[in-house]
């Protein structure tokens, strides 16, 4: 852009310059022409004052020169004349210095009448004699200001044809960094038009292929992983979502599992036909969706053709246990009409699962719970009694809240970091996890504090702390990259955004060694929201790069990612687990990065546990990786 400025100023001086050059050269060729004309004329008149002079002497002699001479000499404005025949002077004027011209004189010396008499004239330059009048100046004035505008009216052209091309520049800018929104808005107006109205074409065309492009992504998605009758996950993406909350087949998280089985499902489809069936699977999966919407992070997929799977994470077993009388109470209120037995129809089994329970026993616990469930003849849910529970998540909301706000107040909140590794395995960043320790200095993990910190209101608090040790600590010690997990509770905060602003403000180089990661979640439930939006926006203003993780743990369209400039992608752990072994979730990751095409877009897997995982994701295109295989969380 600067050089083109650059030129375009000096084309616009070049133009000045050479129509002031011509416009030189035009007056003086004029003032040349005019003295040219001037002396010409002189010598015309000189000629005649010889031809007269020669005639009288042929016809008067020499006798009558002083009777018509000095008044035409007067009138010639002659300063000297003399007229001599031989060395004997003839006639001889001369004017008074009074009225002789200070400028200097042209002087003419001629033979008259076959060398008997010579002539000997002085007078002043021609253009001399002449004073210009008014009307001469105001025709010179008029021709002048003629010209200053017709210069005036040729740069504002001149100006205005440039400018399209500066704006051609700066559009052309624009697309080459890869704002291709901005250019797209920019107006069209300038000349070229033609260039310009092309540009805009090619530029609603790449933005349609783009969202073509998401939504056909969208669709490999939805097709590998979603059931084509009822739209919710398929056993594949159960599968996947199952193996994510689960490490070495050891379960990372508590919650609960629940299997829902309709029984005579052929009877219906023998009586209604697949369409019978399908409307009773989607007024089913409609109103548990509902229902599952304020449990965040819950899996809904149906596993065979009669049975659907819930999984819940983070859940107690009080809020199971009425979870599933809310979803029995729910279904069994459909309008199931003509089914064989009504009453004995739909039964629901439920397994509860502690961290480090072993996945497959899981699976087996809420299997067995349903066979439990429907021995029983009727309509109805049971729970896999497993015996005692885990204290820490047996506490009460209440408990709960008094624990985080003591643990704000003392500070017991402390952070973990796992590196990040590229795919030539250097260190791209640190992801930092955040900890807390009770009063017999025991740590309570993450999974366990954050649901109940968002239910209080109290997640806000806990991250400006975590920043606030990423900030003066540890950045402080290194000059490494960090990466942050911000929550929508926090986002969406006034009090943590002006307190943020304002801290990367006063620490403005620490902002570029920071990375914010936002759950996709996140951004696709809340692509209105305007704060959240803006928060973002400050955030990338300020130096920082936006991350966006747990893509893949939905089925939705990615068009997001670039139309929010996140600077990294990271694959959810469901995605990443076995990959060298689903050609499903190796296909996901091809679309994903083939969409991201020439975007400054790195994508990053989480979860590596594996070197085949591993290899087979850098063979996919994975830019970098987090994982217990390269490298386990530690202590900062």
């Amino acid at each position: 852009m600067k050089l083109t400025k650059i030129l375009t100023k000096k084309l616009t001086s070049f133009w000045l310059l050479s129509l002031v050059a011509v416009a030189f050269v035009f007056l003086l060729c004029a003032v040349m022409g005019f003295t040219q004309l001037t002396y010409t004329f002189q010598q015309q008149k000189v000629a005649e004052l010889e031809t007269m002079l020669a005639a009288d002497y042929q016809q008067h002699g020499n006798n009558q020169f002083s009777t018509w001479l000095p008044p035409l000499l007067t009138a010639y404005n002659a300063v000297d004349f003399s007229l001599s025949q031989g060395s004997q002077l003839v006639y001889q004027f001369h004017r008074s210095k009074a009225d002789t011209p200070s400028s200097s004189l042209t002087l003419y010396q001629t033979q008259l009448s076959h060398g008997k008499l010579s002539m000997t004239i002085t007078l002043p330059p021609p253009f001399s004699l002449h004073d210009l009048g008014w009307h001469e100046l105001i025709m010179l004035v008029i021709g002048f200001i003629s010209i200053g505008i017709f210069v005036r009216f040729g740069y504002g052209w001149y100006s205005r044809e440039l400018d399209g091309i500066e704006q051609l520049a700066l559009r052309s800018k624009l697309i080459l960094d890869g704002h291709l929104k901005q250019a797209a808005d920019m107006p069209t107006n300038g000349k070229p038009r033609m260039i310009n109205r092309a540009i805009s074409q090619l530029l609603a065309e790449l933005d349609d292929a783009r969202k073509e492009r998401g939504r056909l992504d969208q669709f490999i998605r939805k097709d590998t992983f979603l059931d084509k009758q009822t739209q919710i996950g398929n056993p594949i993406f159960f599968q996947n979502r199952l193996d994510g909350l689960s490490h070495n087949q050891k379960m990372i998280v508590h919650g609960v599992l629940m299997l829902i089985e309709f029984d005579d499902v052929d009877l219906v489809e023998d009586q209604y036909g697949e369409s019978g069936v399908k409307t009773m699977l989607s007024l089913t999966t409609q109103a548990i969706t509902a229902a599952l919407v304020q449990y965040e992070d819950s899996i809904f997929a149906r596993r065979s053709y009669s049975q659907l799977a819930i999984v819940v994470p983070q859940l107690s077993q009080v809020e199971a246990d009425q979870l599933a009388q809310r979803i029995l109470k729910i279904c069994l209120a459909l309008p199931f009409s003509g089914i064989g037995n009504p009453d004995n129809f739909l039964h629901l089994g439920c397994a509860f699962f502690k961290i480090a329970d072993l996945q497959v026993q899981l699976v087996e616990e809420a299997e067995m719970a349903l066979r439990a469930a429907q021995l029983q003849r009727v309509n109805n849910w049971f729970m896999y009694d497993k015996g005692a529970l885990d204290e820490q998540i047996a506490k009460g909301s209440v408990r709960w809240r008094s624990f985080i706000e003591n643990a704000l107040v003392s500070k017991r909140f402390f952070t973990l970091q796992q590196v990040i590794v590229d795919s030539d395995n250097q260190i791209l960043h640190y992801e930092i996890f955040s900890r807390a320790r009770d009063l017999h200095g025991n740590d309570v993990r993450a999974t366990l504090f954050i649901p109940m910190a968002n239910k209080c209101g109290l997640m806000p608090q806990i991250e400006r702390q975590m920043l606030e040790q990423v900030l003066f600590r540890l950045m402080s010690e290194n000059t490494s990259t960090y990466s942050i997990n911000l929550s929508l509770y926090s986002l969406t905060s006034r009090a943590f955004v002006r307190w943020l602003q304002s801290t990367l403000l006063e620490h403005r180089p620490l902002a570029a060694r920071l990375i914010f990661e936002v759950s996709e979640d996140i951004i696709v439930k809340n692509q209105k929201n305007t704060s959240l939006l803006k928060t973002l926006d400050m955030l990338r203003k300020m130096g920082a790069k936006l991350a966006v993780d747990h893509v893949g743990q939905y089925v939705v369209g990615t068009h997001y990612i670039q139309e929010y400039h996140f600077d990294l992608v990271k694959l959810h752990r469901s995605i990443v687990r076995r990959v060298h072994q689903r050609s499903e979730n190796q296909l996901f990751i091809r679309s994903l990065i083939g969409g991201l095409y020439r975007a400054e877009v790195k994508v990053i897997a989480e979860g590596v546990e594996c070197f085949e995982e591993w290899q087979t994701l850098k063979i996919l295109g994975v830019s970098a990786a987090q994982g217990e295989f390269l490298g386990q969380r530690s202590e900062v």
